[in-house]
């Protein structure tokens, strides 16, 4: 009867214990599996989805040349001498109130940021997927961006009047650097 009883208690340890650590495996799974899916989210919001799966596929991406691309790019007028008269603060927060903005424009366009440098944004057509239609896209972006600017009036922003510079040609593009990857042309 005790040998039964160790027995019993034996197998009654052996399942808690393997309940445990099923249990345990199971958890730590699904925090992986969120961490993967962030740092994923994280590589996409860097590199277009095809660029990201090339660099996890290979290790590094390959530049590539498009025969026919468009180009965009803003600039806002004075920038300069208004961005000497206003806050520090209130120019980082209206550069931020426009350009997202125009990443929203670009994103409903089928176009890809490139990049921004102080007043300028920077985006393109026709890469990293080539397609036919990637000037149309470009200009009515163009001309998106150019409404919402002249039509945005917060009393907190400070309001630029804005120029664009669009160029259809071609391109090289890939990423450049080791450091803070960027999809550059």
């Amino acid at each position: 009867l005790y040998g039964v009883l160790a027995l019993l208690a034996s197998v009654g340890m052996i399942a808690f214990i393997t309940f445990k650590r099923h249990r345990f495996e199971r958890e730590t799974k699904l925090i992986i599996e969120a961490e993967k899916n962030r740092s994923e989210g994280l590589l996409l919001n860097i590199l277009p989805a095809e660029i990201a799966e090339e660099l996890k596929q290979d290790g590094s991406v390959k530049a590539h040349r498009f025969n026919s691309a468009t180009v965009l790019f803003t600039d806002f007028k004075s920038f300069t001498s208004l961005a000497e008269s206003i806050s520090p603060e209130q120019l980082v927060e209206s550069m931020d109130h426009y350009f997202k903005k125009f990443d929203e424009i670009t994103t409903n366009f089928g176009l890809e940021k490139i990049k921004t440098i102080g007043d300028s944004y920077m985006c393109a057509g026709g890469i990293p997927i080539e397609s036919e239609n990637h000037a149309i896209r470009i200009v009515k972006a163009g001309i998106a961006m150019m409404d919402f600017t002249k039509e945005s009036k917060p009393a907190h922003i400070t309001q630029f009047e804005m120029r664009i510079g669009i160029h259809s040609g071609p391109i090289v593009a890939g990423i450049v650097g080791i450091k803070k990857w960027q999809y550059d042309i």
